[in-house]
């Protein structure tokens, strides 16, 4: 989970401060499956599009959004996502290790996969965290998964589904592992991003203050955003580097990195209407932020997102630091302001809530309290009013065709998001 929380409290006012900070922009796996899912690969997946949308002016005042409960009896939701194979089906990522379907609103019995044999989730930070569907998911039942095992660490696996409804444990084959120093701060966000590729979150592996300095260290994954090749295999590698990765071919360097100084990402998604990157990155006592890549930066990468020179806005530890490099967050909350731990949302694209068109959702785990943020008419960032759902918010999720969900991980359900 994005932070150890005992109890989520429930804030006595509407924050009364946001901290809105302009930045200025510079500028799947192929695999193999079986015919059982022949039907599903029959229904074409909802198109997405690559060009970026007329942006219409995000306006704060505007804001307002609604909840309506899609299925209930969940255990410990951490994530949402879709398969991206016609079927409209939702999938649930329980902690334990289990993953879920949802289809018609209904939450089917069976687990569509079953890991709780290797997953390890004694920690409230550990467990299995993340999920992303290779895009030709509904011909090659190719799928990653993230989770931390018996011993903390991390693995980023491949499964198979064996049919349209479950998926062979058996099938597991191990992309990556990273060992973690301590059992909070393990990232676990999957997506495959619009070029195809695999990218991953890690946290700067734990305790407090980045103590082993991870956050700025090129020669560790560990508080980083990795970009890989699923599709390719480079020797007895079960991936291979992007050769326009920003340290691609450096001896200084990891070569998966594509952006660092995050202190744990949780959650990040990509813009399914521009390609854009954004990142919910957790901070420590004072603030939390999220962070931007425009789409034509991504590949670039090398991004310095500031952990642990910077927390939020602001100097770490310190009253003053050189800041020179860094890359800004565009929204930055209190948790005087705001609760706890930030959780990274998704662009809203769908059609059943037109007010939303364009606008990124995030929310905070603690607080329940969940914003909008865009660019205004003078193209700098601003951010709503906090509206407050009530939710233990452990993750934000998208279906197929571009509506808006949040895990409420207190209560075991997940909801969509309506208008206000």
């Amino acid at each position: 989970m994005p932070a150890s929380i005992p109890d989520r409290p429930t804030p006595d006012s509407t924050p009364n401060r946001r901290q809105i900070v302009q930045v200025t922009t510079a500028a799947t796996a192929a695999l193999s499956l079986p015919g059982s899912l022949a039907a599903l690969a029959a229904t074409p997946a909802t198109a997405t599009a690559q060009t970026p949308a007329t942006a219409r002016p995000f306006d704060p005042a505007a804001f307002g959004i609604g909840f309506a409960s899609v299925a209930g009896g969940l255990e410990r939701p951490l994530f949402v996502t879709h398969a991206g194979d016609g079927s409209g089906r939702l999938f649930v990522v329980e902690q334990a290790g289990r993953i879920r379907i949802i289809a018609d609103g209904h939450l089917v019995t069976t687990p569509f996969l079953d890991i709780t044999d290797r997953v390890g989730s004694s920690g409230n930070e550990q467990g299995l965290l993340g999920l992303a569907f290779a895009s030709d998911y509904a011909t090659s039942g190719a799928f990653s998964v993230d989770y931390t095992d018996a011993d903390g660490n991390t693995v980023v696996s491949r499964f198979v589904a064996s049919d349209a409804t479950t998926a062979d444990p058996t099938s597991e084959t191990v992309i990556l592992q990273q060992e973690q120093p301590f059992p909070n701060h393990n990232g676990g966000g999957l997506a495959f991003g619009p070029d195809g590729f695999l990218y991953i979150s890690f946290g700067d592996g734990g305790s407090q203050g980045d103590p082993n300095g991870n956050g700025q260290n090129l020669g560790t994954w560990l508080g980083k955003i990795l970009r890989i090749d699923v599709a390719q295999t480079d020797g007895g590698t079960p991936y291979s580097i992007p050769p326009d990765n920003p340290f691609a071919g450096s001896a200084d360097a990891k070569p998966e990195i594509l952006c660092y100084g995050l202190r744990n990402p949780w959650r990040f998604s990509f813009d399914r209407e521009t390609g854009d990157l954004w990142i919910g990155d957790v901070g420590q006592n004072l603030y939390e932020e999220v962070d931007f890549v425009a789409a034509a930066d991504v590949a670039k990468g090398g991004q310095n997102f500031g952990w642990n020179i910077m927390e939020g806005d602001s100097c770490y530890n310190a009253e003053t630091c050189d800041q020179g490099g860094l890359t800004p967050p565009v929204f930055v909350y209190s948790h005087e302001e705001g609760g706890c731990s930030v959780i990274g949302g998704y662009v809203y694209r769908g059609t059943e809530v037109p007010s939303l068109m364009g606008t990124y959702l995030c929310g905070d785990y603690c607080s329940g309290l969940i914003w909008g943020l865009g660019r205004d008419a003078s193209r700098a960032w601003a951010a709503s009013a906090p509206v407050q759902s009530g939710f233990g918010i452990s993750a934000f999720g998208e279906d197929e065709s571009g509506e808006l969900y949040v895990v409420d991980q207190a209560g075991g359900t997940l909801y969509r998001i309506t208008s206000g």
